[in-house]
């Protein structure tokens, strides 16, 4: 699912309701049939701006395990299992023999392969990205949605991205969140129609909902400002 919006509609927020780290004003959310804080482990999360310092001596294979800490001692090394789970999760990925480099020493969309290797490590069944190619030049973008496409045999994917274009060759849906959110299977979307949906300011209820069936009733996401409808 692509998860498209004017900035400021609410994306940054639905994610981090999804995620557990703020709770709902209204209403509830529900990830796996129960509390996002009961299913963390569920969710495998890769964050629009990783920052992190290229100069920085730590290799792939040691961000890869920061995704599977150990919950008794945090302190305590990796064992050769996780280690060998790092690395079929690299080779998986694409990066085999990626292991021992430094982390400065990749392209934008190696590190973010990496990046994503760190948030399987726990076999997460959803994995939420923020605006993954933001650092990916054009060809490695196509390659980077070709390894979604993979992984979404396996694991359900939330993306949120202005590669309108792009993305309208890989998703199964979109929701378009405005202040509220509004759904669109895989069968109502087009390049066109992605356009007409992420130009929408702010102040504006999703425009291709409006074409197709009038105006819909919204799904409020921001209840300071919304109140029509269930969070």
């Amino acid at each position: 699912m692509a998860v498209i919006g004017p900035n400021g509609g609410g994306k940054t927020t639905l994610l981090k309701l999804i995620l557990g780290l703020i709770d709902p004003n209204k209403g509830y959310i529900r990830v796996m049939g129960g509390s996002p804080h009961n299913h963390s482990s569920a969710i495998g999360y890769v964050p629009q701006n990783v920052h992190i310092n290229a100069n920085f001596p730590i290799t792939a294979m040691d961000v890869v395990l920061m995704g599977k800490p150990n919950s008794k001692n945090r302190w305590k090394k990796n064992n050769a299992l996780d280690q060998k789970d790092a690395l079929e999760t690299l080779d998986r990925l694409g990066m085999p023999g990626q292991a021992k480099k430094k982390i400065g020493e990749l392209s934008g969309g190696q590190r973010q392969r990496v990046f994503i290797a760190r948030a399987l490590m726990t076999h997460p069944e959803l994995l939420i990205l923020d605006e993954p190619t933001a650092s990916i030049d054009t060809k490695g973008q196509a390659e980077f949605y070709h390894l979604l496409t993979q992984l979404n045999k396996e694991i359900s994917i939330l993306v949120v991205s202005h590669d309108l274009f792009a993305i309208s060759n890989h998703v199964k849906s979109v929701a378009c969140v405005n202040k509220g959110l509004h759904y669109h299977p895989h069968e109502e979307i087009t390049g066109d129609m992605l356009e007409t949906m992420y130009s929408c300011s702010v102040e504006d209820v999703c425009r291709v909902q409006i074409l197709a069936h009038g105006m819909p009733k919204k799904t409020g996401i921001d209840s300071e400002k919304d109140t029509h409808g269930d969070s």
